[in-house]
């Protein structure tokens, strides 16, 4: 019976599990660092583990960010918090008994090739190693884990953390905060820090699109992805011009927030969905500067030669790719493209695959959730790559789904919408003909209140 080594119990790899365990794998180990299912989505102020913070929530509405196999409950918010993921996660895990297949609070050291083609995988769960012989090993650790800070000339002499350790804003109650980025955790945190800061700054090094979460009324994904239904005739830079007038026309220049105009189409960048960063920077709660040009102790010097004295600077630069238990010259993604077909399999090694290694402008779980029925299907010997699969990875590297601006952040971005077709494409013809009647399928209420205890669906195998 192959031997199966899932590395992460997170949203990617539970779906991973899952659908394994749907094509007959029962020889299945999943390892995970933390103590529950759920990756980053589990709120732990103390051990560094999670990168969410108190008052997180997705920047992807419920409806575009559920599995298809199990829908989230219909009471949850339009965006849920990460108290409402973490009991959909755990749930997600209970109904379709993988708990059992899972070992907590082991991290994974190495991952070696065998003589005979098989991987070694080297575990530590305290001072205890064991190493184990898997015939095939599914890596879903995730990409937002490893912090990635700026570089500036001098040394900041105050508080000076990434926005990984950023768990609450009460630490910075009657502080001086700068916030350094102007993606979706910089204008979060700048926000929560202005509740009780003395002051809070963001430095942001160019001009930005800033995105409400709600346009007319609904989830701005939903406005997003009907205009890929509905005006799929028209070219798509011209339906992206189209989002940009409209987000000029609702939110007004950009110069009227103290902010530079984009010089980059929206799609450019990662969007950066957030509906208080504007309001507050009119009310006076959070001011704009330019880029950082370096650092004297506690005062920052801008691009623009004005300065300013800070008891604190939480930077939101984002995160690099790290898989440190490869060896460097067996796997390294930490920069240029990433080369793997459909985001997850690599040329050179046949019984290796990555599950939810990219960027969506979306959400990762549904089209991560697509990555592992196509995984399965491909080791149940029923689905099998191009057969020159060196020659397809670069192809999709050349043409990508979107075109964005040459950073470390965009390396795996992917389009939602046209990278779940791309999935769909792959997967039996009458998947989407039965997607509808999973997404029906009965959920029972659950109180945001008490969202942190388990979504309850009907059980269909054992739990823990």
């Amino acid at each position: 019976m192959e031997r199966v080594c899932i590395i992460g119990a997170g949203p990617s790899g539970i779906a991973a599990a899952k659908n394994i365990l749907d094509q007959g794998f029962e020889n299945i180990t999943i390892y995970d660092r933390g103590s529950e299912v759920g990756g980053n989505w589990v709120f732990d102020a103390d051990s560094g583990h999670s990168s969410v913070f108190e008052t997180t929530h997705i920047i992807s509405s419920r409806q575009y960010s559920e599995y298809a196999d199990y829908p989230m409950p219909p009471n949850f918010p339009d965006y849920p918090g990460h108290r409402h993921l973490a009991a959909y996660f755990q749930d997600y895990a209970r109904y379709f008994g993988l708990y059992r297949f899972i070992e907590f609070r082991t991290l994974v050291e190495s991952c070696e090739k065998t003589s005979g083609g098989n991987w070694r995988v080297t575990t530590r769960q305290g001072r205890k190693r064991t190493s184990r012989i898997f015939d095939y090993l599914v890596v879903c650790n995730g990409h937002h884990w490893k912090p990635r800070y700026p570089s500036y000339p001098g040394r900041f002499t105050g508080k000076f953390i990434h926005s990984h350790d950023f768990k609450r804003a009460k630490p910075f109650a009657g502080k001086r905060v700068l916030v350094i980025g102007a993606g979706n955790s910089a204008c979060d945190v700048a926000v929560e820090t202005s509740r009780v800061s003395e002051s809070t700054d963001i430095s942001m090094r160019r001009g930005y699109w800033i995105v409400p979460k709600f346009l007319f009324g609904v989830p701005a994904d939903h406005l997003h992805n009907r205009s890929e239904r509905l005006l799929g005739f028209v070219p798509y830079r011209w339906r992206i011009r189209m989002l940009q007038w409209l987000l000029k026309l609702m939110n007004g220049p950009n110069r009227k927030y103290g902010m530079q105009e984009p010089d980059h189409m929206l799609t450019e960048t990662h969007p950066t969905l957030n509906s208080e960063l504007l309001y507050f920077v009119r009310h006076g709660e959070i001011t704009v500067r330019p880029d950082v040009e370096r650092f004297e102790g506690r005062t920052v010097v801008f691009n623009d030669g004005s300065q300013r004295t800070y008891d604190a600077i939480v930077c939101c630069t984002g995160f690099e790719i790290s898989h440190p238990f490869f060896t460097p010259d067996l796997i390294d993604y930490s920069s240029g493209p990433v080369p793997l077909y459909l985001r997850m399999f690599p040329a050179e090694h046949d019984n290796l695959a990555f599950v939810g290694l990219f960027q969506p402008l979306g959400c990762i779980w549904p089209a991560a959730e697509l990555q592992a029925k196509i995984l399965a299907r491909r080791m149940a010997g029923l689905w099998n790559p191009p057969p020159d699969l060196a020659a397809e990875i670069q192809k999709e590297v050349q043409h990508p789904d979107v075109v964005q601006l040459d950073t470390p952040r965009h390396t795996i971005t992917v389009d939602y919408p046209r990278f779940r077709a791309r999935l769909l494409r792959e997967l039996p013809p009458d998947y989407i003909s039965r997607e509808p009647a999973r997404r029906n399928a009965g959920a029972k209420a659950v109180s945001p209140r008490n969202a942190v205890r388990p979504v309850r669906h009907r059980a269909r195998a054992s739990g823990r």
